[in-house]
């Protein structure tokens, strides 16, 4: 598994552990946000089963339950002996997030501080359950697709259909984003069934009702359901605060990395 650790001499000593979303590695994620995170003296940001550098002994992709991603990081966690820490997940990396904080004092003896940062986490809500399923079937043809080189153009399509249908198409971002994704297609598409296994049998009120102290970000054209998600949670709780990140969609953290910062460090209080 691998791992960087970010430090900052200036910073007052706090940890933070940052999960990226599929199909583009920890750097890149939290590369644009990292620079402004101006609370923590340590950030550990590793790449998670299917992404960047991290590979199976054979550097072949299999598929992967979303337990077992948390395991990986709770054995990096011990590896490094981090048992307190402020945690936060994009899209694929936040289901990792909600199940670790969910996990987190019992089962694997870790405590998630004061925050926990969740930008547009899987599982969260977003449509309506018939919508749900068109969008599971889409996600799982695209997956199919990716598996083929010869189709991995037409994977990707599907998927940002399914993740970011209001983005600006033929925009110089999203051939950006297209770019990032072709890295590595066959570990996005474990990544994506990953995502539909766990959408299918995990309590997901459950799953919301174990996370605490949350800041939620939100792009402005995702879908509107799961704005009003976030606030719904938000109106019934003290410890939740919703961001909506105007002109974004679900890639927020490559548009808006700076003002994302600039709202984890105002949250921590």
């Amino acid at each position: 598994m691998f791992y960087r650790i970010y430090r900052n001499h200036q910073a007052p000593p706090r940890r933070l552990l940052l999960l990226h979303g599929g199909g583009v590695a920890g750097k890149i994620t939290w590369g644009g946000i990292l620079p402004h995170l101006a609370r923590w003296n340590e950030i550990l940001v590793p790449d998670l089963r299917g992404t960047g550098k991290t590979h199976y002994p054979d550097h072949h992709d299999h598929n992967f339950e979303a337990e077992e991603v948390v395991a990986d990081v709770v054995a990096l966690l011990d590896h490094l002996g981090w048992g307190s820490f402020d945690l936060g997940g994009y899209s694929y990396g936040g289901l990792v997030a909600m199940l670790l904080k969910a996990a987190s004092t019992a089962a694997v003896g870790k405590v998630c501080d004061d925050r926990t940062y969740l930008l547009e986490p899987a599982l969260l809500g977003k449509i309506s359950d018939d919508e749900a399923i068109v969008s599971r079937e889409l996600m799982l043809h695209a997956a199919k697709r990716l598996r083929h080189v010869e189709h991995v153009g037409e994977g990707l399509e599907l998927f940002l259909d399914a993740v970011a249908p209001n983005r600006k198409r033929g925009s110089i971002n999203e051939e950006i984003v297209r770019a990032r994704l072709s890295h590595r297609p066959a570990g996005l598409a474990c990544v994506i069934e990953c995502v539909s296994h766990a959408s299918k049998r995990l309590d997901r009120p459950a799953l919301i009702a174990a996370q605490t102290n949350v800041s939620s970000f939100i792009g402005e054209r995702t879908h509107r359901e799961t704005w009003e998600l976030c606030q719904k949670i938000a109106a019934n709780r003290s410890d939740w605060v919703c961001h909506l990140i105007q002109d974004a969609d679900h890639a927020l953290p490559f548009q808006k990395p700076e003002i994302i910062a600039e709202l984890m460090n105002a949250d921590l209080g």
